[in-house]
């Protein structure tokens, strides 16, 4: 079975984020969206792992979990990894928070002994939106440099368009 470590998020967090990625969504672009109830935090990925290591890794969980306190957690940004050259997922990142540190690093020393290797990358965390399709190129990310008219109005500014160059 494949496992990964996550902090599951509270409904109405899951769908505001959500329909966040509405708009996105709208536009058609090449990713294969995470449906709203799908919507978590994971701390360590473990692949997969036979049925019968479940106990094991329950211990290890229960372990990491022990005085561990609810975490006040913020959304800090959206973004792509690795880059924008090269988009394979689309993310929401989470403010930094010290308790949030210390309940992964807890996670990564728990499953070491276990034979699950330490991340060698710093931990960023964030909530996965999507990924990109494997036919996804960068130029369907790519935006546009544009020079924009601003018309005062009433009702705030109107914004135009006035000429467009695609970035490659």
């Amino acid at each position: 079975m494949r496992l990964f470590v996550a902090l599951n998020l509270p409904p109405p967090v899951r769908e505001a984020l959500w329909s966040a990625t509405s708009p996105l969504r709208e536009l058609g672009l090449p990713v294969n969206w995470v449906r709203g109830d799908g919507i978590h935090l994971t701390l360590k990925f473990l692949g997969e792992v036979a049925d019968d290591r479940e106990a094991e890794i329950t211990a290890a969980l229960e372990r990491a979990a022990a005085g561990a306190r609810t975490l006040p957690l913020a959304l800090g940004g959206f973004g792509v990894f690795p880059d924008f050259g090269r988009p394979r997922v689309v993310w929401a990142g989470i403010a930094p928070e010290p308790g949030l540190e210390i309940l992964q690093h807890r996670v990564e020393q728990e499953f070491a002994p276990l034979g699950f290797p330490t991340e060698a990358r710093p931990f960023r965390p964030h909530v996965t939106l999507g990924r990109a399709k494997r036919e996804a190129r960068p130029r369907d990310f790519a935006g546009a440099l544009d020079l924009m008219q601003s018309t005062f109005q009433s009702g705030g500014a109107v914004y135009h368009v006035r000429h467009s160059e695609r970035l490659p």
